[in-house]
């Protein structure tokens, strides 16, 4: 069954009266559940464009063609309100970018605990889940310290966390290991195949690096802003 749907993604950035950029020019694409996938391409190619409509951070443009849609777990989720996407990116979709994204005046265990606040959890639930969380990439016993007092590693480990508190069904990461040196990203990837394999949950990263994309199921290779061809690297998952 398909994860993920999209249809006729179209993004056009207007830079000033004359001059445009066509980030997306009808992308369609089908995601299975539990596939681990990366979006590749050189820079400008649209792929970072493409993950934040597919995570509903930003809206497709619904003018100049046909109608987008994106399926989300089989139910359409083009039409939403802002509060709407708000809820579900909440409740059922995990980020993770590569600047971290961590507040820096708030411990590793409050960064996480923040995801589970933002889904409603009441705060002990949100704290004990944020713990649970910390453990699950080796950091419980740093949970007190803050970003500055971490590695680079360490707190895109503490973004992992955050990414997975809620145990979502679909993991969006964007450049997950660019700014992590190789025995670290190997060590990140790793990490994001196991939760893969382990929970079933559904995965989709940006990357520009082969070996990357190399340890996922599939690539979707991006190029002027449109998917030239998807390159199968081990057979999906079964429905």
């Amino acid at each position: 069954m398909a994860m993920l749907e999209a249809r006729n993604l179209r993004k056009t950035y207007k830079l000033s009266r004359r001059n445009q950029v066509e980030a997306l020019r009808g992308v369609d694409l089908d995601i299975e559940a539990g596939e681990m996938v990366a979006i590749m391409g050189p820079s400008g190619s649209g792929k970072s464009t493409l993950m934040h409509i597919l995570g509903m951070l930003h809206g497709p443009d619904r003018n100049g063609g046909p109608a987008p849609e994106i399926r989300i777990n089989g139910g359409d989720v083009t039409g939403l309100s802002d509060r709407q996407r708000t809820k579900m990116r909440a409740e059922t979709m995990g980020f993770v970018f590569q600047s971290y994204n961590l507040v820096p005046t708030l411990t590793a265990l409050e960064n996480v605990m923040l995801a589970g606040e933002y889904a409603g959890k009441p705060k002990p639930k949100a704290k004990a889940a944020a713990m649970e969380a910390l453990g699950w990439v080796g950091l419980a016993e740093r949970h007190d310290h803050r970003p500055m007092e971490l590695s680079g590693g360490e707190q895109q480990r503490v973004a992992i966390a955050r990414s997975l508190v809620n145990q979502p069904m679909l993991l969006l990461a964007d450049e997950p290991t660019g700014n992590l040196d190789t025995a670290m990203s190997k060590e990140v990837l790793r990490m994001l195949r196991r939760f893969n394999a382990e929970r079933g949950q559904t995965l989709l990263l940006v990357t520009h690096d082969s070996e990357v994309g190399a340890v996922t199921d599939r690539i979707i290779h991006m190029r002027d802003g449109i998917c030239e061809k998807s390159e199968s690297l081990r057979s999906a998952p079964a429905a």
